[in-house]
């Protein structure tokens, strides 16, 4: 199977009242563990990289690396996508160099200009075969390149959700109902609560159009524990409880974005692992375990909190 666009994929999840898992990609151990899952549980997924991968990884690492996990997973659909696109130059480049799916992030403008700038895009992403998501609102919290404070964010209006998604002809869009970017997303003693009144508003003003949710990692406090018992130091780290996610992923939500969840995995791998073992210095030692427990958040998720499993 060849990469795909992520239009088949929210039709049927919009439907069946499921999400696809979007997981960030960075090297060759995180796709290799996604990819795994998903192929496991005949699960369709999202590959997506951020302003912050390319930089590390390089655009044509990340895209070989891709094109390998497609020819060992063939019976799966596999979109790849940009998240959080800057400019339309950024995105230019990711449909130039192969990806599907793009996603234009011009929230930080007023809001006639985040549709200038996302129907440009969207008009030449279309042209090329590929897709398109935009976000109106901000989410709070700091993920790679994006920096948005407390007092800078602000939650989607669902009077501007149907003129905006008329007039730019856009694919998905991202909305604000309380999720956040990174480990640190809610303060300690507060009750995490998404804003369903608000996505159930949006609904309505969209029928059948595909939500999408940033910043939905859960932070699976038995990593946070290992990581901070081996010398770590993430103190109240909190995320998005895994049953208002579900919840999500039942309604008008077909692309739910995880990201920490997948990095806390990982460096609690290798943090117990080099502490057990002082001696070791063959990467594929801490990496190998590293990698088992990404491919556990990842196969936990799209069985119990995405619903996606088996809907390839």
């Amino acid at each position: 199977m060849a990469l795909v666009t992520t239009t088949e994929m929210f039709k049927k999840a919009y439907e069946g009242g499921y999400a696809i898992g979007a997981f960030n990609v960075n090297n060759m151990e995180i796709v290799q563990a996604i990819t795994e899952a998903a192929g496991e549980l005949n699960s369709p997924i999202i590959l997506q990289v951020s302003a912050g991968a390319r930089k590390y990884a390089n655009h044509t690492y990340l895209t070989k690396l891709v094109e390998a996990a497609i020819i060992e997973n063939p019976n799966i659909p596999i979109a790849l996508h940009l998240d959080h696109g800057a400019d339309f130059e950024i995105c230019k480049s990711c449909v130039d160099g192969g990806f599907s799916s793009v996603m234009i992030d011009a929230s930080k403008y007023p809001f006639e200009e985040n549709i200038e700038i996302t129907k440009k895009v969207v008009e030449y992403a279309h042209a090329h075969g590929a897709v398109v998501e935009a976000e109106l609102g901000k989410l709070a919290g700091i993920e790679d390149d994006v920096n948005v404070s407390d007092e800078d964010s602000s939650y989607t209006q669902p009077d501007e959700v149907e003129e905006f998604v008329t007039k730019t002809g856009v694919d998905s869009l991202a909305i604000a109902i309380g999720t956040s970017h990174g480990a640190f997303k809610f303060k300690p003693g507060t009750k995490p609560q998404l804003r369903f009144d608000i996505l159930h508003e949006i609904e309505k003003r969209i029928p059948g159009f595909p939500i999408v949710l940033h910043g939905a990692s859960s932070v699976p406090q038995e990593y946070v524990k290992i990581i901070n018992e081996n010398g770590g130091a993430l103190k109240d780290a909190i995320g998005v409880p895994e049953e208002q996610l579900r919840e999500a992923a039942r309604s008008a939500v077909c692309k739910i974005n995880i990201d920490s969840d997948l990095r806390l995995g990982l460096t609690a791998g290798i943090r117990q692992v080099m502490q057990e073992h002082p001696d070791y210095f063959d990467p594929r030692q801490y990496l190998t375990v590293a990698r088992a427990n990404v491919k556990d958040v990842v196969a936990h998720k799209i069985k119990d909190v995405l619903g996606s499993a088996g809907k390839a």
